[in-house]
């Protein structure tokens, strides 16, 4: 099965179900961050630090698998020059509308984050990539990508799930339950029974996976960056941020 396809497609239907990051940003919002008043995420619920992010103003941006209709428009009303490269037509058509309903300018691109080379060496001066490493398996492909195409001293932004959500049964958790079932590393793909791989398709639910923190962390280091800071998060729609940070975010610097 070819899972990058797959969930194209089930990425186009959440949109259609409104999942809530397929939610374009109010016309509101795009005019507070136009007046300079603004605040994306990478994780579900915390800020991303105002002192993570150079001036916008002019600033070239990649933002990687984010599409939906917020966080790129955003940082386009902000003054930076957008490019969003996501696997979902749907989720760019989203980032399109707000650019045509408030007058922005986002280039939008339909593609795998794990194959940027049509963008030339040293294309961009930040990178925003919120959660979605979730959705394949080779991360370390990913970082040595956005190595090549970001410029000396450019800042990779990345939001994680907690690997260690991915032991427990994600449907007894949608019950508020915490049962423990898989080892890691896991995978939708490797670690379900087709009953409930059909369930999935059914319920058009994309397939995900886990990394390793040795993943995603040292797969940065090793690609080339230094990490110069992180924070975790939480959200409330998950049982499990009840115990325990179920998120986190890094910032890096291409060395």
């Amino acid at each position: 099965m070819d899972v990058a396809q797959y969930n194209r497609k089930a990425w186009d239907h959440q949109v259609e179900q409104g999942n809530r990051w397929t939610i374009p940003v109010s016309e509101a919002v795009i005019s507070e961050a136009r007046a300079g008043r603004w605040h994306v995420v990478l994780t579900p619920q915390k800020p991303v630090p105002s002192s993570w992010f150079p001036k916008l103003a002019g600033l070239k941006v990649l933002g990687l698998a984010s599409g939906g209709g917020q966080q790129a428009p955003i940082m386009a009303a902000a003054g930076a020059h957008v490019t969003v490269l996501d696997n979902s037509p749907k989720q760019l058509e989203q980032d399109q509308f707000v650019a045509r309903r408030d007058g922005l300018l986002i280039t939008s691109i339909l593609g795998d984050m794990r194959d940027l080379s049509r963008f030339a060496p040293e294309s961009f001066d930040l990178v925003f990539n919120p959660c979605s490493m979730s959705f394949i398996s080779e991360a370390h492909t990913v970082f040595e990508q956005v190595h090549h195409v970001l410029k000396p001293n450019g800042r990779l932004l990345c939001g994680f799930t907690n690997p260690v959500r991915f032991i427990f049964d994600e449907e007894e958790l949608s019950k508020r339950k915490l049962l423990i079932k898989h080892k890691l590393p896991y995978k939708d793909s490797t670690h379900l029974s087709s009953e409930d791989l059909e369930k999935l398709r059914l319920a058009n639910e994309p397939f995900i996976c886990s990394h390793s923190l040795e993943d995603l962390f040292a797969g940065q280091l090793k690609a080339g960056f230094t990490i110069t800071d992180m924070y975790e998060d939480t959200d409330d729609e998950c049982l499990l941020s009840e115990y325990l940070p179920s998120y986190f975010a890094t910032r890096a610097e291409k060395c």
